[in-house]
């Protein structure tokens, strides 16, 4: 089955399990040609954001969590957050291999004792909170300056989101979490930055998904950031190669063209890769908000951790089941069976999908779909034979697409289904053929495979120094 966690990667926050297979590699959870520069990063996005990461030892860790907060029941809907991250030696295993050399040497004790001390500073500073983040956060996303934007439905790890909606503004509250303790104050919505495309911004909701490209401009001081010209380039060059770029994919340039020659995404840049957009998926949080905002064919600008975004919405790709997506929702808990199908440019690891071309898979699903619609092989069989999901496939699996983690597309696309009906759906692991089946239909799980301990990619935000975010 496919599970997604996030850990911190490019303008993409992931960290994926395909059916018990860690897709990760540079850019943890991606393909390993899709390490981008949208997805939310450090667990908090930042440093607690994967519920399914591995803990360290089971040990009587000190509570220091703010219980009074937490046991409010006034819970605000979306709230701003900033965050001292503290670990110690003893998470290291939920880190793998990210940890900030403090934590290292570190005791829960003496983690402790630093939380304290950053809560009482964070408490007298008033206003005067970043300098305070950058020297004691192990979180490098909360070292921006830029405030965590939180709702019920984010991806950070349940104790961080609750503790943020809970707080007051100005509070500073403690808890514990999967990275260590988050110190932690709830702070006023930032002003949009002067390129920021506002009109976009403040409209309504356009769609509930879309496909965007975009181009990357960073610069020196951006804290995601890992392009060699972006670490050489000011702020003020970056808003002038930024606007310069805008108003050339208005006039109609070639995005694909100028993204191979601007922009800074690792996980796009070379190949033109379209990023789909939904509320709940694993992106920086502007590159949603303005994804979900764009008509066809528009484009504007966000600024995120990695830098400003020229972002193009562009036709969702033909091969997704859009008269199916169009539809209203037919059930929350719908159960569903796929086929996954790789091609070079997305795929989780099977050499059968790193060897063909867009047109060899689209072929492909085609093909298949016809061969279904004849029934004369059962969906399992084919299943058995062709997807590239090494657990789900061999064993015939259904999923319930309200799991936790899924990928969004999935779960639009399942929702909308009727029982029985087929239909495609693109995402960056590959394409789904997806089969609704009936809720009777029992859960076969199979067992996941142990996760290796795989390196951090560098792109995305926020994660101790390459860590996990909250």
């Amino acid at each position: 089955m496919i599970w997604l966690a996030v850990s911190l990667v490019g303008c993409e926050k992931s960290e994926s399990v395909l059916s018990g297979d860690v897709v990760q590699g540079p850019a943890v959870g991606q393909p390993k040609d899709m390490r981008g520069s949208g997805m939310r990063g450090s667990g908090m996005r930042g440093s607690g954001v994967n519920p399914h990461a591995p803990k360290g030892p089971s040990v009587p860790d000190i509570d220091l969590d703010s219980k009074d907060i937490l046991t409010r029941t006034k819970v605000s809907p979306t709230v701003h957050v900033k965050h001292v991250l503290i670990g110690w030696a003893d998470l290291l295993p939920a880190y793998r291999g990210r940890m900030d050399p403090r934590a290292m040497k570190r005791t829960n004790a003496d983690a402790a004792k630093l939380a304290q001390e950053a809560a009482a500073k964070l408490k007298a500073a008033g206003d005067a909170i970043d300098p305070i983040v950058k020297e004691l956060s192990e979180d490098p996303g909360s070292q921006t300056g830029n405030p965590y934007k939180v709702t019920e439905k984010s991806q950070f790890v349940r104790e961080f989101k609750k503790l943020a909606l809970r707080l007051e503004e100005r509070e500073v509250g403690i808890v514990k979490a999967t990275y260590g303790y988050h110190v932690m104050t709830r702070v006023g919505k930032p002003p949009p930055d002067a390129l920021e495309s506002v009109d976009i911004l403040t409209r309504p909701k356009k769609t509930e998904f879309s496909e965007v490209q975009h181009i990357l401009v960073g610069w020196k001081e951006s804290p995601a950031a890992r392009d060699p010209r972006a670490k050489a380039r000011e702020k003020p060059a970056a808003e002038t190669l930024a606007k310069d770029i805008l108003a050339k994919v208005r006039a109609g340039g070639d995005m694909v063209k100028l993204m191979k020659e601007h922009s800074e995404d690792p996980g796009s840049k070379d190949t033109g890769r379209a990023y789909t957009v939904t509320e709940d998926e694993q992106l920086v949080e502007p590159f949603i908000e303005i994804g979900l905002r764009l008509d066809v064919g528009e484009a504007g600008i966000v600024k995120t951790e990695f830098g400003y975004h020229i972002i193009k919405r562009t036709k969702l790709d033909p091969i997704n089941s859009t008269d199916i997506l169009a539809r209203p929702v037919a059930a929350e808990k719908a159960k569903v069976k796929y086929i996954l199908l790789g091609w070079k440019d997305g795929h989780i690891d099977d050499k059968r999908g790193e060897a063909r071309t867009r047109e060899e898979v689209d072929k492909l699903v085609k093909d298949t779909l016809a061969r279904l619609a004849k029934k004369e092989t059962k969906f399992e069989d084919v299943m058995k034979e062709l997807s590239e999901d090494k657990q789900s496939g061999p064993a015939g699996a259904a999923i319930d697409v309200s799991i936790q983690g899924l990928p969004s597309m999935i779960r639009m696309l399942g929702q909308r289904l009727k029982v029985e009906e087929i239909g495609v759906i693109k995402t960056q692991f590959g394409m789904f053929i997806i089969k609704r089946v009936d809720d009777a239909t029992p859960m076969q799980m199979p067992v996941p495979k142990p996760r290796p301990t795989m390196p951090k990619m560098p792109v995305q935000p926020k994660a101790p120094a390459e860590a996990p975010k909250p």
